[in-house]
Parts: structure tokens; sequence; C-alpha cells
């Protein structure tokens, strides 16, 4: 069994609140420098960076999962990763589909653009990314498994769009595959005041907006190589896989 350091929260250009420097050349020379042997770009309702960040990452040997930060209706934000084109390309026809279509003002919340391995400009996102998608949390997480991917509740212990701000408890029956604390937070303390956690893999990602902020915090995943369905198994703990926090 390997230990692959890994960060799964890390924001690009395309997100309104990540910084100019994080793009996805920038990302990966960064997560280089920092050890990281697995990551995922998470942007706001939209996975345009997917591709070209795991294209960059195959050259630094770097696997990059397909990744997305969800926000639902109730304004919760939920991880969902993915593993082949197919399942992304399904997946932004969904986003486009649920999200609804509010002016972005880029003074207020900042650009959305979509950039090459140059960092040359290829799509500006007009609209805003921010908004919760007409889906609630349990119709997110239906969607993501539909399209075999994990879904997982994002910095549930934020004071906002985290689960328990949003919606005071967790949910009887939503179906998850982890539960993401956030890095400001002491794990064992917050589970000790949320037993109901004690059942579920726990992650922790860096969030970073900026370039300097990436693999501040990582997990170390236990797993035979690097490929989804070991990652799957580490997050279910099966067959000795599993997800230990840095």
């Amino acid at each position: 069994m390997n230990a692959y350091r890994a960060d799964l929260h890390i924001h690009t250009v395309l997100s309104p609140c990540g910084d100019l420097e994080m793009s996805p050349g920038n990302i990966v020379e960064k997560a280089a420098e920092r050890g990281l042997q697995i990551i995922a770009v998470t942007d706001h309702n939209h996975a345009g960076h997917a591709k070209l960040t795991r294209k960059l990452g195959d050259d630094k040997g770097i696997w990059v999962v397909y990744g997305v930060e969800l926000s639902t209706k109730e304004e919760v934000h939920c991880l969902a990763f993915f593993d082949t084109d197919e399942q992304l390309e399904l997946l932004q026809e969904e986003l486009d589909r649920m999200l609804p279509k509010v002016p972005n003002d880029p003074l207020l919340l900042g650009h959305q653009v979509i950039v090459d391995e140059r960092e040359q400009i290829l799509q500006n996102i007009s609209h805003s990314l921010v908004p919760g998608l007409n889906l609630e949390i349990s119709e997110a997480a239906r969607m993501v498994h539909d399209l075999d991917g994990l879904f997982v509740p994002a910095h549930v212990d934020r004071k906002t769009n985290g689960l328990y701000a949003q919606l005071g408890i967790f949910p009887d029956g939503l179906e998850v595959d982890a539960v993401e604390v956030s890095w400001r937070t002491d794990v064992t303390k917050f589970v000790e005041s949320h037993p109901e956690l004690s059942s579920f893999t726990l992650i922790q990602g860096s969030d970073a907006h900026f370039i300097q902020d990436v693999g501040r915090t990582y997990c170390n995943l236990m797993m035979k190589e690097r490929s989804f369905a070991e990652f799957r198994k580490a997050f279910k703990g099966v067959q000795r896989r599993k997800v230990i926090l840095a």
C-alpha cells in the first residue's frame, strides 16, 4: 500500500473568488513544489479547468482528479469528484441547466475566466457562478451518484455555506462518500461535538484561493495505485485503503 499526498480542494481563476495567479499551470507547479501527488481543482459550479489541469498534472507526475464545488439550493457547498471526460461533460451539462443565469459583476465578485496553458484567456463566463443550483442537497447527491461520482459536503464546520450552518443538522439518509472539515478546525474536537460524523470518512483540503495556499493542508490517501477505483475504495475505507488526515 502507498501513501499519496492529496489536496482535493483548490480553486482556479475560474472561481470568482480565485486570485488571478490561480491558473492551472501555476497550480500544478506549486503542487509539485509542495510534494503533492494528487490534486483536484474544484471551482464553483463549473469544471472548465479540469481537463487542462489533468494534462499539465500528467506532465509533472501529479494525478488530477476531476472535481467541482457545487452550491445547492440551500447554499450548502459540496465537492464532487469524477474520473472520465464523459462524466465531466455530462456534469457540465447539468450544471449549465441547473444554475440560475444571473449576470456576474466582476467589480463586486471577481472575474471568471477560462485560460489555456499559456494563461491566455479563452472564455469569460458572463453569468455568476456563485448562486445555488436549482437542486436541494439530496438531489445534488443523487445527480453526482447517477454520474458515478463521489459526493462530499464541503467545509461542514464553516459559519457560511457549511452544511451545519445552512441546515442546522446532518440530514438523515443523505448519501455522502466522505465529509470535509476545513483546515482551520480541530477535527477531533469537531467530531466530539458532532458524533454523527464518526461514521464517515473525513477529509481536509487547502480550499486554496491564492497560490501560496496550495497544499497548506492535505490528506494522505492509502491506496495501491493512483486510480479512481482506488480513490473510491479509500473514501469507503475498504480493503485497507483509507484516508489519513495530515
